[in-house]
């Protein structure tokens, strides 16, 4: 009767436990932050029906640019399990308004592109590093691998994709 009472004891604590958590999270989530104070106060309204959906890409905000990338796919031929690719995409600010990279982001860790964080005007060229790290991707005979990178700017659609592939070869253990 002691082990069980000792039980029902320690599973009561671990349930309040538990909840005084989520109760603590749902208190946080209320309190404003010092940058939320400082900001003007946001209205939150259901999407209408001509919202972007999940996955879309929404619409630019403000003025947009085109972007002309040298080329938008690079292929490695093969490398070996663990080796870095790098590849520099060129590209050129083909529209009338300053280029504004927002963001660049690898389709997974293994994939790293450096974009310039200051605006590219009209007319202009720039380069976009990315890396690519082999390790553990390979397989004996080679496998094909494919990789993306989202570049986020002022252009209309939003987002232009580049992409890396080649196949990754690894020695026979």
């Amino acid at each position: 009767m002691k082990k069980f009472s000792l039980f029902t004891v320690m599973a009561l604590v671990a349930v309040l436990a538990f909840s005084s958590c989520k109760e603590k999270a749902a208190d946080d989530a209320n309190v404003p932050t010092p940058e939320a104070s400082t900001a003007p106060a946001m209205t939150t309204t259901a999407p209408d029906a001509g919202a972007v959906a999940a996955g879309e890409t929404p619409a630019p905000t403000g003025p947009t640019t085109t972007i002309k990338f040298d080329e938008d796919v690079y292929d490695w031929g093969t490398i070996m399990d663990g080796d870095k690719m790098t590849h520099v995409f060129k590209f050129k600010n083909t529209g009338n308004e300053p280029l504004i990279i927002s963001n660049a982001k690898g389709s997974c860790g293994c994939t790293v592109p450096e974009y310039p964080k200051d605006a590219i005007a009209p007319g202009k060229s720039g380069e976009i590093k990315v890396v690519f790290d082999s390790k553990g991707k390979g397989a004996v005979g080679g496998k094909d691998d494919t990789k993306r990178v989202t570049i986020t700017a002022n252009t209309d659609p939003v987002d232009t994709y580049l992409t890396i592939k080649g196949k990754i070869d690894k020695k026979a253990e």
